[in-house]
């Protein structure tokens, strides 16, 4: 990330840690400041097995693991690079290492996993989980996944994460037993921090905005690309008929009848061409739902410093009450309707022994209350400095990648566009022919 130590950044995770569990936290990066995994492991989901076993609840399930291959990018020794370590996990588990992440690095725009099922599907295209062609799309986005945190400064050093590449057995029992679900936010709570938080950062309210709007026009893009999709396939196998027409009327034509088979013969090709275009096309619409669901990782980042800024708010004015009091037990007045003051008039007032006893406690809070705020008020900034980084972090390569995405993706149709006057140009030469 730019500007920022990773030293200190690569140990804080959830703001609520305690010290001992903020040095735990440093044990659990692996490496010096500044390198990530990728640059010293090499890592790839290679393949797709689907397999058929028992749930949970003992039900028969049919379900898809994925190969994780890894090896040290040193391993090469004298020409010979010798076999990957390898291990299978399924896509549960991947929800589980980004749930972890997610949780104890509450500061960064986490990648997100692929769909878990196909959205944005055109007609001729599968909508099922187990179609061999989305699996094969979703083992190519849970391989981007992999290398998306293995390329991050902070992500890549987590030892959960190193365990999850390397360790086949336990490495569940490891995660849960870092405790990071007690420690996640209720979606509830977060609701409610989102209302009542009176001071809210217009940075981090206006990349809110961003990402409702990102989310918005990527759903649209994608909208427009699938119903193109349908049509494009449509005009494509219609020129189909033109090869069964040209074909018949060659069978009937002695001068011209080759020169017509031959026009057919090139139709027949534009049409079957289709299939691999589309297919590429799936490779542009997933590289746009990776930004698509990324727009929910960044309101999570947003979400985390609205939680954070209410319970500021809310000690800064606990302390407050608690200083009105201590001033309203000193001089005896009361500047505001209470129970209090409604108590004292029914019987009596205090003794000063309970007066100087109450004054004691409220001098203890006070001092907690401000060792607390200024405790909060450290952690928020600590929280804002390394949560904008990432986001600047995020933002560039957002723009390199969309940019290099949309691109090739008008290269492609350049290309199709091309392949379709050159099929009108064959034919053109058969006609003249005859």
């Amino acid at each position: 990330m730019a500007d920022c130590n990773s030293e200190e950044v690569a140990v804080i995770g959830n703001t609520d840690l305690t010290a001992a569990e903020l040095e735990n936290n440093k044990n659990n990066t692996m490496a010096e400041a500044g390198t990530t995994l990728l640059r010293r492991m090499e890592i790839s989901v290679a393949e797709a097995e689907k397999r058929t076993g028992k749930n949970a609840v003992n039900m028969q399930e049919t379900y898809t693991v994925y190969l994780i291959e890894t090896r040290p990018v040193d391993a090469a020794t004298e020409g010979q690079i010798p076999a990957p370590d390898s291990l299978w996990r399924r896509y549960s588990e991947f929800e589980l290492l980004r749930n972890y992440l997610l949780v104890t690095y509450p500061f960064i725009v986490v990648p997100p996993l692929p769909e878990k099922r196909a959205e944005f599907v055109w007609h001729k295209l599968s909508a099922d989980n187990m179609d061999p062609d989305f699996v094969e799309r979703r083992r190519a986005g849970l391989e981007n996944f992999l290398l998306r945190v293995a390329s991050h400064s902070v992500l890549s050093n987590d030892k959960i994460f190193y365990q999850f590449l390397t360790e086949e057995n336990g490495w569940k029992e490891m995660v849960f037993e870092t405790g990071f679900q007690a420690k996640a936010d209720s979606r509830l709570k977060a609701f409610n921090a989102t209302f009542r938080v009176k001071n809210p950062d217009k940075r981090f309210t206006e990349l809110k905005h961003y990402s409702d709007e990102l989310q918005s026009v990527t759903s649209q893009l994608l909208r427009v690309r699938a119903r193109v999709a349908d049509r494009l396939y449509g005009v494509y196998k219609v020129h189909g008929n033109y090869g069964r027409v040209f074909s018949e009327w060659s069978a009937i034509e002695k001068d011209m009848g080759d020169g017509l088979q031959s026009a057919g013969h090139h139709m027949d090709a534009y049409a079957a061409s289709v299939d691999d275009i589309l297919e590429e096309e799936e490779h542009y619409a997933d590289q746009l739902k990776e930004y698509l669901f990324y727009a929910e990782a960044l309101r999570a980042v947003c979400r985390k410093h609205e939680l954070m800024q209410y319970e500021l708010e809310a000690a800064a004015q606990d302390l407050t009450s608690k200083k009105q009091q201590r001033e309203e037990l000193a001089t005896g007045t009361v500047r505001t309707f209470s129970l209090k003051g409604m108590t004292s008039k029914l019987f009596g007032q205090e003794t000063p022994e309970q007066r100087d006893a109450k004054l004691k406690v409220l001098e203890e809070q006070i001092t907690e209350g401000e060792e607390l705020l200024k405790e909060k008020n450290a952690d928020c900034d600590e929280y804002v400095k390394n949560a904008w980084s990432d986001i600047e972090r995020f933002k560039e390569q957002k723009d390199r990648d969309l940019k290099e995405a949309l691109i090739s993706y008008a290269i492609m149709q350049i290309s199709v566009c091309k392949k379709g006057i050159q099929v009108w140009t064959n034919a053109k030469e058969c006609f003249h022919k005859m």
